[in-house]
């Protein structure tokens, strides 16, 4: 794990590349006939400049490719698009008269036309910024989508060097993730607190889980409510992050302090990386899953047969929290060891047409009492198959409700600068045809997390659990 993907990074990590799922090879022509949208085959070359015919390449393969790209109108990727040049100009300090959005009639290759001449006109005026206008233009044509599985994978602005170390950042997981904020940021519930210390310099300092964070540079995490972007502060991606200023509440004795954390390298627990961990507690099995990676679901089922080896559980309890997801079919495989001849899911067009994703009716069942622990970190996969176990009555969830970030699998283009852009071409149903991407799965049993059980260590998700496995 390179330190550049801190745990708040994971989920996006998660979205953009683990849950992509497979496909045939597609191909899309563009205005001259060329392909435009083709599958990877293999890694990509090292990156090249991105350009307007990269950006060109992007826009006719969201069109063609993306869930609803037949029915888009594609006006409002380039207003964004444009905006967005715009705006980078206004901060870098240049004003540029000719730097006027073109009319647009709605017919996407004459649209394309237009916004063409008008970005070359814009962009020959101010050289040395051409590449930063490129790729801020380019973020907002994909932004514009509003799809939480829809993103350009770039590292224009990373650093060119790989660090050794297993994590970077300010050494601290908090109960609402940056990514968290990008991805749907209505889901963020105050107050702010420390949820996991992993070390760095939120360890150095004396930070433990249950502190409240007031103020993040003096900025306020929530205002009337609503999340503040101060809080993806907290998850610095950049080796010149600044440092962060946090102001403090213990919660269990009322002390008020400052502290002020550098972003920098530190090393983890190696047990914390584990995808699939796993423990008796008692007669019940306890199976904590942070991420729907390859083989997962047989690293799961593995894990309990083990665990009921020479004598009999009562239950078990597959903990989920902060599951960013993963793999689509490993979701379907580990929602078929409770049961069998059912739909998990559906992927939709945009005609509506759907094609059910079905259990996989090889995988031994477990025939055990199910408690499954959700939060709003449990998001993609993990959402298929909390949906799934709570619409088919296969076990109960206990927590809170979960992200909403499940608009559906992405599949993955190589651009001609060897970026990639990834999107769906099918939206996700739940086994009831329910919407679940921004609403989220909600819990049985609403049982959410404080400050003052995490600064105890009190687990009251677990705890809901494990009384409803032993009645």
């Amino acid at each position: 794990m390179t330190p550049l993907k801190t745990a708040a990074a994971g989920l996006a990590l998660l979205l953009a590349t683990a849950c992509t799922a497979p496909a045939p090879p597609r191909a899309q022509a563009g205005t001259a006939g060329a392909t435009v949208c083709a599958r990877p085959q293999g890694p990509p070359a090292a990156e090249t400049a991105t350009t307007i015919d990269v950006i060109e390449q992007a826009y006719f393969c969201i069109l063609g490719t993306y869930y609803s790209g037949a029915t888009l109108d594609a006006r409002s990727l380039l207003h964004a698009g444009f905006v967005a040049l715009t705006q980078e100009l206004n901060r870098d300090g240049h004003e540029v008269p000719q730097a006027a959005m073109p009319a647009l009639t709605g017919d996407h290759k004459a649209d394309w036309a237009a916004f063409e001449t008008a970005y070359r006109v814009t962009t020959d005026q101010v050289p040395d910024l051409r590449d930063t206008l490129a790729v801020v233009t380019l973020e907002a044509i994909v932004a514009a989508l509003d799809d939480n599985h829809a993103r350009w994978t770039h590292d224009i602005r990373r650093p060119p060097d790989h660090y050794d170390g297993d994590g970077y950042g300010l050494g601290l997981t908090a109960n609402v993730t940056g990514p968290q904020l990008t991805a749907n940021p209505g889901t963020a519930i105050g107050p702010l607190f420390v949820t996991t210390v992993q070390g760095g310099a939120a360890h150095a300092t004396g930070l433990r889980p249950g502190d409240t964070i007031e103020a993040i540079n003096g900025s306020a995490p929530f205002i009337d409510g609503k999340a503040t972007p101060a809080i993806a502060t907290l998850y610095p991606d950049y080796p010149d992050a600044r440092p962060v200023r946090l102001r403090l509440l213990r919660p269990t004795t009322g002390h008020r302090w400052t502290a002020t954390l550098k972003p920098g390298l530190f090393q983890r627990d190696p047990a914390t990386l584990r995808v699939v961990r796993s423990k008796l507690l008692d007669d019940v099995a306890y199976v904590r899953m942070t991420g729907f990676a390859p083989d997962s679901a047989d690293r799961v089922l593995r894990a309990v047969n083990r665990l009921r080896k020479d004598r009999t559980l009562s239950g078990l309890v597959l903990d989920l929290r902060g599951n960013g997801g993963g793999s689509p079919m490993e979701a379907t495989r580990l929602v078929s060891a409770f049961a069998h001849g059912k739909v998990t899911a559906y992927q939709c067009a945009v005609d509506g047409a759907c094609a059910p994703e079905r259990t996989d009716d090889t995988v031994e069942l477990l025939n055990l009492p199910l408690v499954v622990l959700t939060d709003r970190g449990c998001a993609s996969a993990c959402e298929h198959f909390s949906s799934a176990i709570k619409d088919l009555r296969l076990g109960q969830l206990v927590g809170t409700r979960t992200a909403g970030v499940i608009s559906g699998p992405a599949q993955s283009y190589l651009l001609a600068d060897n970026t990639l852009l990834s999107f769906p071409d099918r939206h996700h149903l739940g086994p009831n045809r329910e919407v679940i991407d921004k609403i989220g799965v909600p819990p049985d049993h609403h049982t959410p997390l404080t400050p003052e059980d995490a600064a105890t260590g009190r687990d009251p998700a677990l705890a809901k659990a494990l009384t409803l496995l032993q009645k």
